[in-house]
């Protein structure tokens, strides 16, 4: 990796996760490195960190963005990438067909989403959800509709946070546990007969799909989270585990950290020694205390 190189993000393939790489300049190079667990990773940040723009676009002020934003973008550029967001309900004539999910991300943790059926079940493996199952699908504005009324008939929360997420991936009951918390879920949704189905919704049978083998949750605890990147700080380590934008890393005495990828973006990277360790701030998630400070 040279400086001037820019991770885009995790993405979530069907074979595995991997970071997207950006360099600017005269020529907009692109590539992607492939994940897998066991490998070791290095790179340190440089400078400042500058917002990535919307829409594909560069950010025209390159505007300097702080260090723990999960977006990454100036207040302007974060306008115009919402203006064009089917989450924000900012699009009412998408022509796409959408699916409804339910999602499944630990005990007691569920939600319900949508998301367009050409992408599959990308969205999810990028939230981090260890199980789905499809309900239905439809156009969107039907999707939409279902959403809302199955969010409030099931009592389930329209996101849930990456650090209550975090918390409990390191203690997940077995597959066949999981997958009966979601079909409980499911009949509940398909018993709603009449209670606000739209007709132009295709209704889904279940089938419980487990991203555990995927993401390589075998019951590591993660010890500490980074908060952020600083000008000069290391984060390396053995990765051990890929979840949504998150990647565990193996830090030998300091145990398992987990890099949120969305940090990431914005800044000049370079390579490190992949046993340098984590030099940037971090918090303790694992004992029950908090603590903030470099290690």
């Amino acid at each position: 990796m040279r400086v001037g190189w820019r991770c885009t993000g995790l993405r979530w393939p069907d074979e595995g996760p991997e970071l997207g790489w950006r360099r600017g300049g005269a020529a907009d190079v692109r590539r992607v490195s492939v994940l897998s667990y066991g490998k070791e990773l290095g790179f340190r940040a440089l400078g400042e960190r500058t917002c990535v723009g919307a829409r594909g676009n560069v950010c025209p002020v390159a505007a300097v963005v702080p260090a723990r934003s999960t977006g990454a973008r100036c207040p302007e550029c974060a306008r115009l990438d919402r203006a064009h967001s089917v989450a924000a309900d900012t699009i009412a004539d998408d022509p796409r067909t959408y699916r409804v999910y339910l999602a499944w991300f630990g005990p007691g943790m569920v939600k319900v989403g949508i998301t367009a059926e050409e992408r599959g079940a990308a969205r999810l493996r990028e939230q981090g959800a260890v199980v789905f199952s499809w309900l239905g699908r439809g156009p969107l504005m039907a999707a939409r509709r279902t959403e809302e009324v199955l969010r409030a008939a099931l009592g389930v929360p329209d996101r849930i946070p990456y650090a209550r997420k975090r918390a409990v991936r390191g203690m997940l009951p077995g597959v066949g546990e999981r997958a009966a918390e979601v079909a409980e879920s499911y009949g509940r949704a398909a018993a709603l007969e009449g209670g606000g189905w739209p007709d132009s919704l295709e209704r889904l049978p279940f089938e419980a799909v487990d991203h555990g083998e995927l993401f390589g949750l075998g019951g590591t605890e993660v010890a500490r989270a980074v908060t952020g990147l600083v000008d000069g700080g290391v984060v390396a380590g053995r990765l051990v585990a890929a979840a949504g934008p998150d990647l565990h890393l193996e830090t030998g005495a300091g145990g398992v950290v987990v890099l949120d990828t969305r940090l990431v973006t914005g800044w000049d990277l370079t390579g490190a020694d992949a046993r340098a360790g984590v030099g940037v701030p971090v918090v303790d998630i694992g004992g029950g205390g908090v603590q903030d400070g470099l290690f």
